[in-house]
């Protein structure tokens, strides 16, 4: 560990412990010592000077909060001495120079993907089946009960197994204090069964809640969120069940599709159950069908593609006070990379962004594109706070605990994630991505919702980075976990992918990191390496609810 303390920016005064400080210890940063008055734990911030009341705390350089009384140098920064408040933003100058990363190490490598008829092309080759309301979610479970296991798509599991031998010893009149203390071993995952569409990634099923009782608008996001599955480079085809009466209407889905993919081409088999019949004669034609989709879906195979068909999606959940100072910049410099090579990257999660609205507005291509974000972030803060909350309650209890207790603090490490290249466009949820380079999505910090949307808009891949751990995935989308610290990836080895614990140590450069991550990110795209979502059928999806949550 090289330091112990670190000062992110020049300007701030507030201060992160890298490991935990006691009373009377005296860290150095840069030649200047500090002496803790209080024990801080690692993550956590204290005063660097001697704060008045309400007085402005920097942190990145930017306004992240405002004493609510007196803290003395080398205090600790907490949610009864510390407020949220983040500076105000207007639309100005373009600062849209940036000083482009060296990418030649990159420049000229291509990844092996799955090329579609619009030019775009899949890190992986999935089949969906979509309802077009929550009421055909039964319908689903009955196909991926028929369908999954039968075509190799099963996930190994060792759990029945361990709850068979549960049951054998209850049955031989065993107490609950011995089931309890019984050491079941790791039981030996049984073989997969071999897949019968070897080019085919799996069937997935985007089971969700809407479709009908909500809003119109509601559905037509509804229906726009789906035309971006359903479109997406990751897909080959759709079965999609309707009931028919429901708000979230087939032609409503039609529209849109076309909107995103005017000369659609993938094979589409819409079924509506009220005009069908009865339940037996649905499943039969749409599992059918769907077999019939899957055997042109195998015929599509991976060729190489230049890197710019990559869209990464930038995504954070369970965020420590870590995040900002390691992995989020780690994949800020993949974003700068991948920019700089001609690909996409996808910055969502408004309420993240508060804070640092002025230099991601100064950063747009042109005033529209800044006028937009300003009247998108205006819009949602406003919509928060008319049903009694606001972005200045989006840290989560875990957030808090671990050092982000303000939505500024929050904000300006999560903003790092999108690296420092021009925004060359603006989306309101669920658009799609049109332009390369840096896109803003406006989605909620919901860490499923967003996820969800940015895969919509294009992204083939999600960088998620995580200091608490969290286990979101996607149903078509690799999603790459990235721990923020080395006792968090080795404590949940099995649903992380990345460490960058090596950036807190000093034993790693921001930078190389980012050119790391990037190498791991073409072989995932590629297929040569397997993510922890996708090996354990993490299929996490949830359409926005618009104005319901941060």
């Amino acid at each position: 560990m090289k330091n112990t303390i670190l000062k992110i920016h020049p300007d701030d005064n507030a201060i992160v412990a890298l490991v935990d400080l006691k009373a009377g210890d005296s860290p150095v940063f840069e030649s200047e010592s500090f002496e803790i008055k209080e024990n801080i734990a690692a993550k956590h911030k204290f005063a660097a000077v001697d704060l008045a009341e309400d007085a402005p705390v920097y942190m990145y350089g930017v306004l992240v909060g405002k004493t609510t009384s007196a803290i003395k140098k080398g205090h600790r920064l907490t949610t009864t001495n510390l407020k949220h408040a983040a500076s105000s933003y207007s639309v100005g100058e373009r600062n849209t120079h940036w000083n482009k990363p060296d990418f030649s190490k990159w420049k000229g490598l291509t990844f092996n993907g799955y090329h579609r008829h619009d030019g775009s092309v899949g890190t992986a080759n999935y089949w969906i089946v979509v309802p077009m309301v929550f009421c055909e979610n039964r319908n689903l479970e009955v196909m991926r009960e028929a369908l999954v296991n039968q075509l190799g798509y099963g996930r190994n599991n060792n759990y029945q197994q361990q709850a068979k031998s549960l049951i054998d010893l209850y049955k031989t009149g065993a107490s609950v204090e011995e089931i309890l203390q019984m050491e079941i071993g790791q039981q030996e995952d049984n073989p997969q069964a071999e897949r019968l569409f070897t080019n085919v990634d799996g069937v997935k099923f985007l089971t969700h809640a809407m479709g009908c009782g909500g809003t119109r608008d509601d559905s037509q996001a509804l229906c726009a969120l789906l035309a971006g599955y359903i479109t997406h480079p990751n897909v080959a085809g759709a079965t999609v069940l309707s009931l028919g009466c429901q708000h979230a209407q087939v032609s409503m889905l039609q529209a849109e599709i076309k909107k995103r993919t005017p000369d659609f081409k993938k094979p589409l088999f819409i079924l509506d159950q009220q005009k069908t019949g009865t339940e037996a004669e649905l499943l039969s034609h749409a599992i059918k069908q769907t077999f019939v989709g899957l055997v042109e879906a195998n015929k599509c195979k991976r060729e190489p593609a230049p890197l710019s068909k990559l869209c990464i999606g930038l995504e954070c959940g369970g965020s420590d006070g870590f995040s900002g100072i390691s992995a989020n910049p780690a994949i800020g410099y993949t974003s700068d990379l991948l920019v700089a090579l001609g690909g996409t990257v996808i910055l969502s999660e408004f309420p993240e962004l508060c804070g640092v609205e002025q230099n991601l507005s100064d950063r747009c291509v042109d005033n529209s594109i800044a006028e937009r974000f300003s009247l998108l972030m205006q819009a949602y803060s406003n919509s928060a706070e008319a049903v009694g909350s606001g972005f200045d309650m989006n840290p989560s209890p875990g957030n808090i605990k671990d050092g982000l207790i303000t939505d500024a603090i929050k904000s300006a490490g999560a903003a790092k994630k999108g690296g420092t290249s021009p925004i060359t466009d603006v989306l309101d949820y669920p658009e799609k991505v049109t332009r390369s380079g840096l896109n803003l999505l406006c989605t909620p910090g919901n860490d499923v919702e967003s996820t969800s949307a940015e895969v919509a808009a294009g992204a083939n891949i999600v960088l998620f980075t995580t200091g608490l751990g969290t286990p979101t995935g996607n149903p078509i989308a690799p999603v790459v976990k990235i721990a923020t610290n080395t006792q968090l990836f080795n404590r949940m080895h099995d649903i992380m992918d990345i460490d960058t614990g090596s950036i807190i140590t000093g034993d790693e450069t921001i930078e190389q990191a980012g050119a790391r991550i990037l190498d791991y990110v073409i072989k995932v795209a590629s297929g040569e390496i397997t993510v922890a979502t996708v090996r354990h059928g993490q299929d996490d999806f949830i359409p926005w609810k618009r104005g319901v949550s941060l």
